[in-house]
């Protein structure tokens, strides 16, 4: 098991709402430290975030560099939240792997988020 630091930042534009979706974003990502490049993907809302209660999916295409190997892999996350406890899923997708990233798996967790909006990410590949 290998445990790798990375930050990023997130830019969410609206998009036009799916069936089944309270909400849709684009979303676009910029990585630095052990994993750098960016990544593109969609997140789908549903809930009451303001509530307490509310859950959002995401996947998303990583191209760049993770530990000195380059090529791309696809990020997916489910995130839910009730009665304001949040509970994150946040994982590489298996078989996304390509280049020198074929054949990785593992789980990024989100730490803390700063004034700026900079996500600390660890990453744990399998």
């Amino acid at each position: 098991m290998t445990i790798l630091s990375a930050t990023f930042t997130v830019d969410l534009t609206p998009a036009e709402i799916l069936p089944g979706a309270a909400d849709r974003f684009d979303l676009a990502k910029t990585w630095v430290g052990d994993l750098e490049g960016s990544s593109r993907g969609v997140m789908l809302t549903a809930g009451d975030p303001a509530s307490g209660s509310a859950s959002y999916i995401a996947t998303e295409l990583f191209e760049g560099i993770l530990d000195g190997r380059r090529g791309t892999l696809t990020f997916q996350q489910l995130g839910t939240m009730a009665g304001g406890d949040p509970d994150l899923r946040y994982l590489i997708a298996p078989g996304s792997g390509t280049g020198d990233l074929a054949g990785l798996t593992g789980v990024l967790t989100i730490g803390a988020i700063d004034e700026a909006g900079v996500h600390q990410v660890s990453i744990e590949l399998d």
